[in-house]
């Protein structure tokens, strides 16, 4: 059985006769991702002593728990019966994985996970079908690398800077802003690495961060435009009728 014969029996955007409700393909692996960076980060919370290093992983994680809930109310949205989504569905692993006290429950997340990749036919055939959606598959793959650049890099440059007396990025707030302000191509100028360990990782920051930035934006225009493409096809077509 071929892959495009596994996925034709997926139903999107629906809720199975089990209680799964399987939203689009690029949204379900999106969220895969976001689930596995969210266990990362659980690591993170335990592993790292400093805390501004843990103050960089909670705000990220902070960003995982909306678009968890987000996630959560357009299953709701799309269940039929929301009694079998919780029960039968594992319904309830998404209720409990983004409350932040409970961190630890989103390990149980990687079991629906692991239920959705098998109704997809395995991960190779899913990954394979995600990039044939280009347009959404697109955009939230460039916002996943955005978040892990943004949670790393400042990871890294803190990491970096820390301890010199000349520096200008020393807490956590510096970091994410230094990441935020270099991706967006703004460059104010008011927080940047003085260290050699810290110039090497701004230059990857900056080589690797403005083109996923620059990607964003490219994405973004696309969505807005394909609609105004599609009305003029249709207007061309019923002029051509």
């Amino acid at each position: 059985m071929n892959q495009d014969t596994k996925l034709s029996r997926v139903r999107w955007n629906a809720q199975s006769e089990d209680g799964q409700v399987m939203l689009s393909l690029p949204w379900e692996l999106f969220v895969l991702g976001l689930a596995i960076l969210s266990i990362v980060n659980l690591v993170l919370a335990f592993v790292l002593r400093n805390p501004d290093l843990v103050q960089i992983v909670s705000f990220i994680d902070g960003i995982i728990i909306l678009v968890f809930l987000v996630d959560l109310l357009r299953r709701l949205g799309v269940a039929e019966d929301n009694r079998k989504y919780f029960i039968q569905g594992s319904g309830w692993v998404d209720a409990v994985s983004i409350i932040p006290v409970l961190r630890i429950a989103r390990l149980l997340r990687m079991y629906r996970v692991f239920r959705v990749m098998q109704r997809m036919g395995g991960p190779k055939e899913a990954v394979t079908a995600f990039f044939k959606h280009r347009a959404t598959g697109g955009l939230l793959l460039v916002l996943l690398v955005a978040l892990l650049v943004l949670e790393f890099g400042s990871l890294a440059m803190l990491w970096a800077e820390n301890g010199d007396p000349e520096a200008s990025i020393v807490t956590a707030e510096d970091a994410i802003w230094y990441l935020v302000v270099t991706m967006s191509t703004v460059g104010y100028g008011d927080t940047y690495p003085v260290t050699q360990v810290g110039r090497f990782i701004g230059v990857g920051i900056i080589i690797v961060g403005v083109g996923v930035f620059g990607t964003l934006t490219g994405f973004l225009a696309t969505v807005f435009l394909e609609p105004s493409s599609e009305s003029a096809q249709a207007v061309e077509a019923e002029e051509a009728g």
